[in-house]
């Protein structure tokens, strides 16, 4: 159109100043050049022009149009291309190429008028002004598709990216693997390196993992292998040591070093070791999840041998992003499984140490079982202390036997013994909540069951469960209550939480001795059997605590009171079984004066213990109740707790069923020991004991006569029993 012998086009690359440069995407265009380039830019002798230097980089700086008839003539005119082209310049018009928004894109060159070399006319200048802005459009266009292009290209990749890494969160060394090939490819450079922290809590920067890759150009290796940290190896040594990784790791900043050599905290040394010569780098945070540094990762060196840009930052850390998440799962589900060992280890050696040897099985399996009566468990009033450790064994197989549960659920009688035994060795020797009190508590179940003719009401699998949580209710009980827990912070607490703590670990450490080989006296029910029953045993379990008492009891004594018990809805049901577990648990005071006078001082004794843990440990001044230094309200305290927790309960129950009111007669004389200590003995006990709960309760006593026993005996050293 201007009758140029040659022509060059220069676009503009680059988003600052001090970074723009000139590069020709068309140079030396003439007669018998192809309209399209023969190869990629990567293959091209492209041609880089700095800003603001020659006449192209002051077109492009300045936005002025440059007609000259004589280059040589102009000071601004560089003739190094002229010497590599042999080609001689005379004439030349130099115009800039500006976008929609009047920015400058690039820079176009027509090179000597044809013919006879005359300068450029004016004519010439207004077609190339008039023809160049249609150029901005095309060349702005085709800017945006490429960007737009890329930007998918990259979306896509990260997408890759994300499948590549939630693929696989099993292997570090592969998820880092993975890392690595994609970066190279994203990013196409020369190597790539991932540095994992050896502490992310601490606030020395110390690396104790690298990886590194190399591309296909640069590795001696054909197949491209993944090359681990090499631990003995200089080079790994160094890069662990890396400063310009320790920077970045210490202030979460990205570091983009486009000439490596001139940059102060590039260390050469690096390239001594390994042979490998470093031009630029690119160096980000791997963040975790909760925004924790966990290590960097870090690129060298452009395969076009150009240094990485901003679009490579942005690209880079979007994709360390995920990286990030990759291998925070990896080391989590690492820790994960070496937590797995740990608990598979903790509970192989429990699973030997607590539980019962092949002998003492033997032993109770070839056992002469004594008869229920014989025994007298299926006495309401049964002696807790009469039994031996041993005895209390072969009580429980003929609990077992004499509700039919062996035969009805198929109970291996050498796995029941195991079981028994297992049970037995897994309560603590604690003062109170021991296997004892698990047998006892047992033990008033069956009574009972079989007294008041509760198997008439509960089916087969109820009376199973309640059996079965009864002995299992305190399992591994420490000698500390639930508030105790809470307190003091424990494990316990910490894994089961504030609310029934103890209950969900009886509960949970019943089911592991289930779970041990050769204990599952459950083996041979129907799964819908096993599923019921272990949701009843649980349920038995929890029932003890008396948080859950004190929710459920209203609605069982309004529904007794009223008459309005249903056997049929199943709710009723479930209420009915926790009263039944928390009379049990409780059943000390529905024992003869002795016995219950006995249970009463081991209990207070472990509660003494809690308290002077409470007051050593916890730095804490313990309730009454756990105070030893306070033991003399100890009577008040019996009078409260008969009153608001067990008094109400067993009189409902012998609402229900009358066959239970000798369970309700010894609370009543227990009652009376502690609102009359030492002053009612021999024959007159249980009469006047008997009238003083009955005034008391019927308001006709007052605390006024309570500070005369002396009196009060006199009146009542008479009374007959009948």
């Amino acid at each position: 159109m201007v009758d140029a012998d040659r022509g060059s086009l220069f676009l503009v690359e680059g988003t600052s100043a001090g970074k723009k440069t000139l590069v020709s995407k068309f140079f030396d265009v003439h007669a018998g050049t192809p309209l399209l380039p023969s190869g990629s830019t990567e293959d091209s002798n492209e041609v880089q022009v700095p800003w603001g230097k020659g006449i192209i980089g002051y077109v492009a700086e300045h936005g002025e149009t440059v007609n000259i008839p004589d280059a040589y003539q102009d000071r601004r005119f560089n003739d190094e291309i002229d010497k590599l082209t042999g080609y001689k310049t005379k004439s030349l018009l130099c115009m800039p190429i500006r976008n929609s928004d009047g920015e400058i894109i690039g820079v176009a060159q027509a090179i000597n008028k044809t013919p006879g070399g005359a300068p450029f006319s004016d004519d010439d200048e207004k077609v190339m002004q008039m023809y160049l802005p249609f150029c901005g459009i095309a060349i702005s266009n085709a800017q945006l598709f490429a960007a737009s292009r890329k930007e998918y290209d990259r979306s896509r990749a990260l997408l890759e990216v994300v499948n590549d890494l939630f693929e696989e969160q099993t292997d570090l060394e592969k998820i880092v693997k993975k890392i690595m090939h994609r970066a190279q490819t994203l990013l196409k450079c020369e190597r790539c390196s991932v540095l994992l922290l050896e502490d992310i809590e601490s606030p020395v920067v110390k690396f104790t993992k690298s990886f590194e890759l190399l591309s296909p150009k640069c590795s001696a290796d054909t197949d491209n292998s993944f090359k681990d940290s090499v631990e003995k190896s200089s080079y790994s040594d160094w890069l662990i040591n890396n400063s310009i990784a320790e920077l970045v790791a210490s202030t979460g900043l990205p570091v983009n070093i486009s000439d490596a050599y001139q940059d102060p905290r590039f260390d050469a040394e690096a390239d001594q070791i390994s042979g490998f010569h470093i031009r630029s780098v690119l160096c980000v945070p791997i963040w975790n999840s909760t925004h924790q540094i966990i290590g960097v990762a870090q690129v060298l060196n452009r395969l076009d041998g150009k240094s990485f840009d901003d679009a490579d930052q942005r690209l880079f850390e979007a994709f360390v992003i995920f990286c990030g998440l990759g291998i925070n799962n990896t080391i989590m589900y690492d820790q994960v499984k070496k937590s797995w060992a740990k608990q598979s280890v903790a509970l192989d050696v429990l699973s030997y140490h607590a539980t019962c040897s092949k002998a003492e099985v033997d032993k109770f399996k070839a056992a002469n079982i004594p008869l229920v009566s014989e025994l007298g468990i299926d006495d309401i009033h049964f002696d807790d202390f009469s039994l031996d450790v041993d005895a209390m064994i072969t009580a429980a197989l003929r609990m077992f036997m004499e509700l039919g549960m062996v035969q009805k659920f198929k109970i291996d009688y050498e796995t029941l013994c195991r079981w028994l035994l297992t049970v037995r060795k897994n309560y603590r020797m604690v003062l109170y909540h021991n296997w004892r009190h698990a047998f006892n508590v047992c033990q008033l179940m069956f009574a009972m069951l079989t007294t008041a003719g509760f198997q008439e009401i509960l089916t087969e699998i109820e009376i199973l469960a309640l059996i079965v949580g009864c002995l299992c209710h305190d399992l591994d009980h420490r000698g500390t209550n639930n508030a105790f827990q809470a307190k003091s912070g424990s494990a316990l607490a910490q894994l089961y939480g504030t609310s029934a703590t103890l209950e969900h670990h009886h509960f949970n450490h019943a089911v592991m001795i289930l779970q041990s080989e050769g204990h599952n006296i459950f083996a041979n029910l129907s799964s819908k059997d096993y599923s019921d029953l272990m949701q009843l045993l649980k349920q038995s379990i929890l029932a003890t605590d008396l948080t859950l008492y004190f929710e459920r009891r209203t609605e069982f004594f309004e529904l007794v009171s009223k008459g309005g018990y249903d056997w049929n809805i199943k709710n009723h049901r479930e209420v009915f079984r926790s009263m039944l577990m928390t009379a049990c648990d409780l059943g000390a005071v529905t024992k003869p004066w002795e016995i219950s006078r006995q249970a009463t001082e081991l209990v207070t004794s472990e509660f003494f213990e809690q308290g002077d843990r409470e007051r050593s440990e916890l730095k804490l001044t313990p309730s009454a109740i756990f105070d030893r230094n306070r033991k003399h309200e100890l009577p008040r305290l019996q009078l409260e707790w008969i009153d608001s927790i067990c008094m109400p309960l067993y009189e409902c129950l012998v609402k229900l069923n009358v066959k239970l009111k000798p369970m309700l007669d010894s609370v009543a004389v227990n009652r009376a020991q502690f609102a009359f200590p030492g002053r009612l003995s021999g024959t007159d006990r249980k009469p006047a004991v008997g009238l003083c709960w009955y005034l008391e309760r019927h308001g006709a006593l007052n605390r006024s006569v309570h500070s005369a026993p002396l009196h009060f005996n006199c009146c009542c050293k008479n009374l007959t029993t009948d």
